[in-house]
């Protein structure tokens, strides 16, 4: 999901890798002390997906970046973690085939012409579903949706906790984003003030130049943690999901030749949902939750 960019909402390299670890663990013990975030359910409770036979299979190799964190990064001990690399060992996990899963991380711009080559067998890295992928490739059932959600100043006096409430309030949002598109089709009302860039957006928010802002869920859960925000702001309302201005979300990416696998791959990613282990990979890298 991600040769060009994991629909313009994550582009790869969202934020440094440091600033990422400082928020994650810093924002556990806090987190803990909340109601746990919950993950929306994308596949039907009563949905049972058959799982293919893969006695065949020699091996089955994960390929990933590391530029793309909290879904993939090198940690602090140089080894390879994310959502997306805990959630590959998982799919492995449920399909029994552990001892046949290789993960493998190549530069980002590499993911698609080593898939196309049978470097690997599917792609988990964020990779933007395109029509024109889907003509090469194929693609698992979604299994995470990033919606976008508005942020606001704590300081700002809000009548009401929807979106209503923020009619009449200047409302940053960076100038030509998807999420200025969907901010002027979805709020009409909202009086929106455009940004060059994210920076200069959360920078006028947390100085209350705007009331609120709208962008990446994923971006802004963990600024809203972060030294950076000073906390002067808080998530409000939301989430907001739309498939025509945020993508299909996050797949994974396998060939063409390879349609047993995907649809095991389903299988696994139906099964993880239904029973708790993708809520559990989920709380692991979104504490505070993006929904």
């Amino acid at each position: 999901m991600m040769q060009s960019k994991l629909s313009p909402l994550i582009l790869k390299g969202f934020f440094v890798v440091g600033l990422f670890l400082g928020a994650l663990f810093s924002s556990f013990t806090a987190s803990a002390q909340q109601a746990a975030p919950s993950l929306p359910l994308l596949f039907d409770a009563r949905e049972r997906l058959a799982r293919p036979d893969l006695s065949s299979l020699v091996r089955l190799r994960f390929l990933t970046s590391v530029d793309f964190p909290p879904f993939n990064f090198t940690d602090q001990n140089g080894k390879l973690s994310g959502f997306d690399v805990d959630l590959a060992r998982e799919i492995c996990a449920e399909l029994e085939i552990s001892d046949k899963c290789q993960i493998q991380a190549v530069p980002f711009a590499d993911l698609k012409d080593a898939l196309a080559a049978s470097q690997g067998d599917a792609v988990i890295a964020g990779l933007a579903v395109t029509p024109e992928l889907r003509r090469q490739f194929l693609f698992s059932r979604p299994y995470l949706m990033l919606p976008a959600r508005f942020v606001r100043n704590l300081a700002a006096p809000l009548d009401g906790k929807t979106a209503a409430a923020l009619s009449g309030h200047p409302v940053g949002v960076v100038k030509g984003t998807v999420h200025e598109a969907m901010l002027a089709a979805f709020f009409p009302a909202i009086k929106a003030q455009a940004f060059d860039n994210r920076e200069a957006l959360l920078t006028a928010l947390r100085d209350r130049k705007v009331d609120a802002a709208f962008a990446d869920a994923l971006q802004l859960s963990f600024w809203v943690s972060s030294p950076a925000s000073a906390k002067c702001c808080a998530l409000f309302d939301g989430p907001y999901l739309s498939e025509h201005f945020l993508g299909e979300g996050m797949t994974i990416m396998l060939r063409q030749k390879d349609s047993v696998l995907t649809s095991a791959i389903d299988h696994a990613l139906g099964a993880l949902s239904r029973n708790g282990r993708l809520q559990e990979i989920y709380l692991r890298y979104f504490p505070y939750g993006l929904y």
